[in-house]
């Protein structure tokens, strides 16, 4: 969302009359559509709008009050988000047992590198409950017995901590429509693989299995396709022969918690905007960040032999370029 317009998002059933009913509404209250996208998924509908609601004849409180009555109606959810002049936004960490990249992003935000403010880790599991306390951060466990996430109650808690940004350090389970639809754009996942290579589960043993010579991680926003959101930053690391999946995922974590904090930051920081399901660098000649392999790496690529066939046509008579071909 930019910071001049609002940002409407409707998620529900998929009721015929609903846009009508909204986007009336919207003009009623002098309100202009600047942009409006829909889609469903699984039974699931979601529309997002961003207005213009600076010269609205309506408060703020009220156009809010009157939507969600409207959603009601429909059986559909009617979030609002005002463009806000805050610097700091507010994040929620999903977490299931794994604890490096937790780990990793609570110390940057501890030491003031992150920008923003940690309010809240759920887990699926209890087990990193001591990990946030020590740093002081509220934790609440949505999983069953079997880990089993209640995501009734996931949504309640990122409404009541008001969250801005939703990441995943290694949650392992899969976020429904209801919960990707309210947040899109909104949610940094870390995948253990160079995507799109090895979705879904075990993308180590995955690697080793296909026998890679180099594997890696991604950072990339999440949508309702299985790791296939539009990625943000990767890191590539040499498989040796006979490895483990143990011995890579100890290769990999580091680089997992790194690409992670890494999409995290651009995001905070308003750099990367998302176009036809790609990122893109905000002035990437400002920009220093590493989306990628290091710079070091270009000089260990060789520049020859290259495809000189359009060249080589500018240089010999045209009777041999004529011969071969």
């Amino acid at each position: 969302m930019t910071d001049e317009f609002t940002e409407i998002t409707v998620v529900g059933d998929d009721n015929t009359g609903i846009i009508a009913e909204i986007t009336s509404s919207l003009f009623e209250r002098g309100i202009n559509i600047k942009d409006l996208d829909q889609a469903v998924r699984e039974g699931t509908f979601r529309m997002t709008m961003h207005v213009d609601a600076s010269e609205m004849v309506t408060t703020q409180e009220k156009l809010r009050t009157d939507l969600t009555k409207l959603g009601d109606e429909f059986d559909v959810d009617v979030q609002v988000r005002y463009p806000t002049t805050s610097t700091r936004q507010s994040i929620a960490v999903l977490v299931t047992k794994e604890s490096h990249c937790l780990e990793a992003l609570l110390e940057e935000w501890d030491c003031g590198a992150l920008g923003a403010d940690i309010e809240v880790v759920i887990g699926n599991h209890s087990k990193l409950e001591p990990l946030a306390a020590e740093y002081g951060v509220p934790f609440h466990d949505i999983g069953d017995e079997s880990g089993v996430p209640d995501e009734d109650e996931l949504l309640d808690r990122l409404a009541e901590y008001d969250i801005d940004l939703v990441t995943l350090a290694r949650y392992i389970r899969i976020l429904s429509p209801e919960v990707v639809f309210r947040y899109e754009d909104r949610i940094i996942n870390v995948h253990p693989s160079l995507l799109p290579s090895f979705p879904g589960a075990s993308a180590y043993m995955q690697a080793i299995e296909e026998g890679v010579r180099i594997a890696g991680v991604t950072a990339h926003y999440v949508t309702t396709d299985l790791d296939q959101g539009p990625i943000i930053t990767q890191r590539a690391f040499n498989v040796p022969d006979d490895s483990s999946e143990k011995e890579l995922e100890q290769r990999g974590q580091p680089l997992e918690a790194e690409a992670f904090i890494e999409a995290i930051k651009l995001h905070l920081k308003d750099e990367i905007a998302v176009h036809h399901d790609r990122t893109k660098v905000q002035n990437p000649e400002e920009n220093d960040a590493q989306l990628g392999a290091p710079e070091e790496i270009n000089s260990l690529n060789p520049n020859a032999p290259v495809d000189g066939y359009e060249q080589l046509k500018t240089t010999v008579p045209d009777e041999v370029a004529s011969a071969d071909d």
